[in-house]
């Protein structure tokens, strides 16, 4: 990639946010947000969900006007109109949901718009040669003429980001980047960042990942309600938990919010459960209003140990009881009738139907209880469960009848809580319950989790973070290479003895 070159009319800061509000029916996004970024640097922006970041990277892209306030870019004072005004200016928002064209050609996406064309005729050689030399060093392994559906999510990313390249993008801003991303292609663009970085352009970082925060970044804006809390210049200067609490106004410990209880009888017991991924029989038991933690590392068996759990798969050896009533789980509806529920890791695949509403996202399971004649949706009690939920578990959306894929990855979590709440549920299943989602989010999906378990619900957390599974759990099992390999008292968590346990063994 060339170097950037600065015109002589470049002021100290290439980015900067002057006085930028927003206001929509009702709501004010925006309010007074000023602060500027320093080119050759990686800026984060952090917050809650709802703490006003996506609207200013909307403002930034022109998708948004903004109410009050301006942009400077190289000294010049800025409101874009439109996203085309953004693109001559020479801006780049790398959203979370790409802006590609599957059906056409990687060159083909490259330039689209200003293809290499003479009398309407695209020169498809010339088309070629211009892709191969844009993914030279960022993505040369990938072919111009492979229609850009056939790549992977990591591959497509860096297409955007030669795209932009392409329009001659020198502010960049990237909006949840890894969140769908293998850890080899977070490492790769990490290093791709930081390239640009050295290059000189402006990077702008949104990321509920604080160790890829402070992997990449050199400073920091903090935003909290639509408001600027705070910008950090030097990222090295500030702690993970002090920039928490800048984020949600209290402090790590009170996040987790851990309540001790009194533990009840045998719930659900497993024994010598085998199954997909799972490569030794399996048993532990789980207690009424007991919340146990289930860690392991990547390809550990831990989402295959709750599918199996759930009837999304059907295990070849084994048996499960309930309160010591054996159980057959050949399906997911016998779990469901069961009372054994699941939050499954991808809830935009598995969990939610994201063109319906959220009321019926919540209601969907639970209808067939209250249908009258089995099949008549009862209207009445659906608005009423509804509306219940939504107030219970504080899901913030404007209505009932919203589309729930227009809710933040936290909302349609505690939607989908609801969903099981409106259920007779003896165990609860999460796996990944807080991935990707937000800190002050995450405060509330524990707290709800521990209200469960106090209501004498037995819980199952899998997560991939040591330090959520040990703030939440009475009790940890640790798995590797698909077995349990430990088992650990919260009396006796320690970070360093949790993770022994979850390396995969030496094998002679």
């Amino acid at each position: 990639m060339a170097a950037l070159e600065h015109t002589t009319a470049q002021s100290a800061d290439s980015l900067g946010f002057v006085g930028i509000g927003k206001t929509f029916p009702g709501v004010k996004a925006l309010a007074d947000i000023s602060f500027s970024v320093r080119p050759g640097s990686v800026h984060a922006l952090m917050g809650e969900n709802g703490a006003g970041k996506s609207t200013l990277l909307k403002i930034l892209s022109g998708y948004h006007a903004p109410t009050t306030g301006h942009l400077n870019i190289d000294g010049q004072e800025l409101v874009f109109k439109s996203t085309a005004e953004a693109i001559r200016a020479g801006v780049a928002v790398i959203q979370q949901e790409l802006q590609l064209v599957p059906e056409m050609t990687v060159a083909e996406n490259l330039f689209l718009g200003h293809l290499p064309a003479r009398y309407g005729i695209v020169n498809r050689g010339h088309l070629r040669r211009q892709a191969l030399d844009l993914l030279k060093g960022l993505a040369e392994e990938i072919d111009p003429n492979t229609k850009v559906g056939r790549l992977s999510l990591g591959q497509r990313q860096l297409v955007e980001i030669a795209k932009a390249l392409s329009r001659g993008a020198r502010v960049i801003a990237f909006d949840e980047p890894t969140s769908s991303l293998s850890a080899r292609e977070t490492d790769r663009l990490m290093t791709i960042i930081a390239r640009l970085r050295d290059e000189g352009r402006v990077v702008l970082y949104v990321s509920h990942r604080m160790e890829e925060v402070f992997r990449i970044c050199d400073a920091v804006t903090v935003f909290k309600d639509g408001r600027h809390v705070r910008t950090i210049e030097r990222l090295a200067d500030i702690t993970p938990d002090q920039l928490i609490t800048l984020m949600v106004g209290r402090d790590l410990a009170d996040i987790y919010d851990y309540r001790p209880r009194e533990i009840g009888g045998g719930c659900l017991k497993v024994e010598g459960l085998l199954g997909q991924g799972l490569q030794q029989p399996v048993g532990f038991e789980v207690c009424q209003g007991e919340i146990l933690g289930l860690f392991g590392l990547v390809g550990a068996g831990r989402t295959e140990l709750l599918r199996l759990l759930a009837g999304l798969e059907k295990h070849k050896a084994g048996s499960l009881s309930l309160k010591g009533a054996p159980v057959s789980l050949r399906s997911p509806r016998d779990a469901i009738a069961a009372g054994i529920l699941l939050c499954p890791e991808d809830r935009k695949k598995e969990g939610i139907v994201p063109l319906a509403s959220v009321a019926e996202n919540i209601n969907i399971s639970a209808r067939a209880h209250h249908a009258s004649l089995g099949c008549l949706i009862q209207g009445r009690w659906e608005k009423a469960n509804a509306e219940k939920q939504i107030r219970a578990l504080n899901v913030k959306t404007p209505h009932a009848g919203q589309k729930i894929k227009n809710l933040s990855g936290g909302n349609q979590q505690k939607a989908i809580l609801g969903r099981w709440l409106s259920m007779p549920m003896q165990v609860l299943l999460l796996d990944e319950p807080t991935r990707g989602i937000d800190v002050g989010a995450k405060s509330e999906i524990y707290a709800i989790i521990h209200d469960l378990a106090a209501r004498g619900i037995a819980v199952v957390v899998v997560s991939s973070d040591l330090m959520e599974v040990m703030g939440v759990a009475d009790r940890i099992l640790v798995m590797s290479e698909g077995a349990i390999t430990g088992e650990v008292a919260r009396a006796e968590f320690n970070d360093e003895r949790l993770l022994q346990l979850a390396l995969p063994r030496t094998r002679a």
